[in-house]
């Protein structure tokens, strides 16, 4: 494990392990970067660099620093791709991580990375007069509050509801795993990240986004439909979409064969890297 401390002092747990284009992977809510595990497969051909987010895993706050947000995550991200001079990345986001990467991709460490995949993610978690691919006002705040009230009974239903429904006999040990999981973070720093979530709205950001951006979604998420995606792809400037029929909101998780097996077809489309940016 690596820890990298923040320009604010906070320590950033990660870990980097294989050789060749990195892998920059972004968790979701309440996961950290253990939530690719099954992504480890691909270090015989790519450097992985797995991160906790702040106030996740092993990236707690403990007091310190600023407080979790998607615009300070994705400012330790890009100071990270910066300390560890990255070239021609590839930026992986799920869920909450797909926002901080787009943030990374709209500042100044952009030009560490040549491409983008996004999973199961909307670019404004908050319903609008203007906007309906998200989630409703009720909704938000009814997340707001169970994290408040019950945060352990909050992060086993959510674990949960990352799978597709009904969870059968051979997913329910990961779901347990990950409901475990999720209660291990501090309800304070979840309940700020959240809040900064569905404050966010990242629609004008996407058009000025350049690298290729690959959208993967679930066929079965309850969180977010294909229309989701069709906005998405249709707002960035090079894009495309999959969709993973037999997957809820992880299809990383659910279909981990097929989702290191696309990742290997997107980044062979990208340009080389170049050797002497490839660190072991």
């Amino acid at each position: 494990m690596g820890l990298f401390t923040a320009s604010d002092g906070v320590r950033i747990a990660f870990e980097d392990e294989g050789e060749g284009r990195p892998l920059v992977l972004l968790h979701g809510l309440m996961a950290h970067g253990g939530f690719f595990d099954p992504q480890r497969a691909l270090t015989d051909s790519f450097r992985l660099i797995r991160i906790d987010l702040r106030g996740h895993g092993r990236s707690p706050l403990n007091g310190h620093g600023e407080a979790a947000s998607v615009e300070r995550a994705a400012r330790d991200v890009a100071e990270l791709a910066e300390e560890l001079e990255l070239e021609a990345a590839l930026g992986v986001g799920w869920s909450l991580g797909a926002s901080v990467l787009w943030r990374v991709l709209a500042g100044p460490a952009s030009h560490r990375f040549a491409g983008a995949v996004v999973v199961d993610m909307t670019p404004r978690v908050l319903n609008a007069d203007d906007w309906s691919l998200g989630l409703s006002e009720e909704h938000c705040e009814a997340r707001s509050e169970a994290i408040r009230a019950d945060f352990p009974a909050f992060a086993a239903a959510a674990a949960a509801a990352i799978f597709a429904q009904p969870i059968d006999e051979a997913r329910r040990p990961l779901a347990d795993w990950a409901g475990e999981e999720f209660a291990r973070n501090d309800a304070g720093a979840i309940g700020a990240m959240w809040q900064s979530l569905v404050a966010e709205d990242l629609r004008p950001v996407l058009g000025g986004i350049r690298q290729p951006t690959l959208v993967i979604h679930g066929g079965q998420s309850h969180l977010y439909g294909a229309g989701t995606a069709d906005h998405i792809v249709a707002a960035l400037p090079s894009a495309a979409s999959i969709r993973f029929e037999a997957s809820g909101h992880a299809p990383h998780l659910e279909q981990p064969d097929l989702f290191n097996a696309t990742l290997r077809d997107f980044a062979a489309m990208l340009p080389p890297v170049h050797p002497s940016t490839v660190n072991a």
